[in-house]
């Protein structure tokens, strides 16, 4: 998807109807979605290959992936429209978010699940980043994670209530607070001690080696075999929170892909997430800031 921002300054109340009008003075384009996350990736030092679906009009999506210099062959196309959110800032807040999108299912499956495993081969990790905008349907999911456990690789899955269960046996499973509220029904605010219980019970339903909850400003809370821990968000100044999932999932892939241990993932990732909410709209980690956090740790 694209994340498109209209930046502006606030001077007038509408006479149209109670709301400010925004004098529009610079606009800007990024990747947002999966492509946010292979940006991260990217900015920290991998080769990512982005599998995913836009419509047949890109809206600029293939121009900006080729300004940051990614990888466009696992990209497909086919009759829809290509994902657009548009957020309209004005001193330092967003004011308006507008979205222009398709959710209903991929029309080609087995061509997507083709292409995808073909680029599959020779790679380290598979990150399975779920926005429910339509591509990784169950069908989706259920062949690409049996593929990449033939071919012994490791998984990632960010997941959306509706496809929250299909993501048996993945390595690390990383969902935020929210979904794991929407997975039990709930609104009410969960303990640490709830917590704890709710996640060694769901990763034993869905095999996970890994569960790696993100808590937003409370950190995160990290559970396998031994370890359960939570690990608290280091104070920042949290400008917004757009795209920290995205950061989260990035640095967790590679700390899995050099097999460091999960309660180390959990840090780097916890890490990772923090520093990406500290500027406006979603921007790739600086490697050399994340590594200078990094030496911080004890």
């Amino acid at each position: 998807m694209i994340d498109s921002y209209m930046w502006g300054i606030i001077n007038r109340q509408s006479p149209e109807a109670p709301i400010p009008i925004v004098d529009i003075d610079k606009h800007e384009k990024k990747l947002g979605g999966a492509a946010n996350v292979a940006s991260h990736i990217k900015a920290l030092g991998a080769t990512p290959i982005l599998c995913s679906v836009i419509g047949n009009e890109d809206k600029g999506f293939f121009d900006l992936m080729k300004r940051e210099n990614l990888s466009t062959k696992g990209i497909l196309q086919e009759e829809r429209k290509t994902t657009v959110k548009t957020r309209i800032i004005s001193e330092n807040k967003h004011q308006l978010r507008v979205d222009e999108e398709d959710n209903f299912p991929i029309t080609n499956e087995y061509k997507f699940i083709k292409h995808t495993t073909d680029l599959m081969n020779n790679a380290n990790v598979v990150i399975f980043q779920d926005y429910n905008k339509g591509v990784l349907t169950k069908d989706v999911i259920r062949s690409l994670m049996k593929y990449a456990k033939i071919k012994k690789i490791p998984t990632l899955a960010d997941p959306k209530k509706e496809n929250y269960w299909e993501y048996k046996d993945v390595t690390i499973f990383k969902p935020n607070i929210k979904e794991l509220k929407e997975s039990i029904s709930t609104n009410e605010s969960l303990t640490l001690e709830s917590i704890l219980k709710i996640v060694s019970k769901q990763r034993k339903k869905l095999n996970a080696d890994c569960f790696l909850l993100t808590l937003s400003e409370k950190g995160v809370f990290i559970q396998s075999e031994k370890i359960n821990k939570h690990i608290p968000a280091l104070s920042r100044n949290i400008v917004d929170v757009s795209g920290a999932g995205d950061a989260v999932i990035a640095t967790a892939a590679l700390a899995l892909s050099i097999k460091l241990d999960f309660y180390i993932i959990g840090q780097l990732a916890n890490l990772a997430g923090g520093l990406s909410c500290e500027k406006i709209g979603v921007n790739p980690l600086k490697k050399e800031k994340l590594l200078k956090e990094i030496s911080c740790l004890d």
